[in-house]
C-alpha cells in the first residue's frame, strides 16, 4: 500500500504542482507584451495567453491539494510524520501554498482584468509578481530536494 500511495503522490505532484510553476512563471512576461483588450472588448491572442496562464495556474492549484493529503497518507503509512524532513517539508508545503494563494494568484488576476478592460500592465507590478512566482517556485524545489533526500531516513542517501 506504501509504494501506491508513494507513487500517486509523486504523480500528482509532477502532474498538478508541474503546471503551476510552468504557468506561473510564464505568466509575467506574457502579460508585459500583451497589449490591452480594445474598448469594444475583443482581446489580443496575447490576452487571451494570459487569461490560459492564469487559468491553468487556478486550476492545477485545485487539483495540488491532492499532493500534501496523499503525501500525509504516505507519511502515515511509512511512519515517519514524525521525521525533522517531513515536518520541514509540510511547513515548507503550506508557504509555497501560502505564496500562491495570496501573492501569485491575485495580482494574476489584477492583471487579467486590467487587461480585460482596457488598462495597461504596470510593469512594476509584473516583475513583483515574477518575485511571488520565484518564491513559489523556490519552495517546490526545496520540498523536492527533501523529498529525495530526507536527512536523517533510513532510506535516505
Amino acid at each position: 500500500m506504501t509504494k501506491l500511495l508513494l507513487s500517486l503522490h509523486v504523480l500528482a505532484a509532477i502532474v498538478a504542482v508541474g503546471p503551476v510553476t510552468v504557468a506561473a512563471s510564464m505568466f509575467p512576461p506574457a502579460a508585459r507584451r500583451a497589449v490591452p483588450a480594445e474598448t469594444d472588448g475583443s482581446a489580443t491572442a496575447d490576452v487571451s495567453t494570459v487569461t490560459l496562464l492564469h487559468r491553468i495556474c487556478g486550476v492545477y492549484a485545485r487539483l495540488g491539494i491532492a499532493v500534501p493529503v496523499l503525501g500525509l497518507a504516505t507519511a502515515l503509512a511509512m511512519g515517519v510524520l514524525d521525521d525533522g524532513w517531513l515536518v520541514t517539508s509540510i511547513g515548507l508545503t503550506a508557504a509555497a501554498a501560502g505564496v500562491l494563494l495570496a501573492f501569485v494568484l491575485p495580482r494574476q488576476e489584477e492583471i487579467v482584468e486590467r487587461l480585460g478592460e482596457g488598462r495597461p500592465v504596470d510593469r512594476q507590478g509584473t516583475v513583483r509578481l515574477a518575485m511571488f512566482t520565484g518564491v513559489f517556485n523556490l519552495l517546490w524545489a526545496a520540498v523536492t530536494v527533501l523529498m529525495i533526500v530526507r536527512p536523517g531516513s533510513t532510506t535516505g542517501a
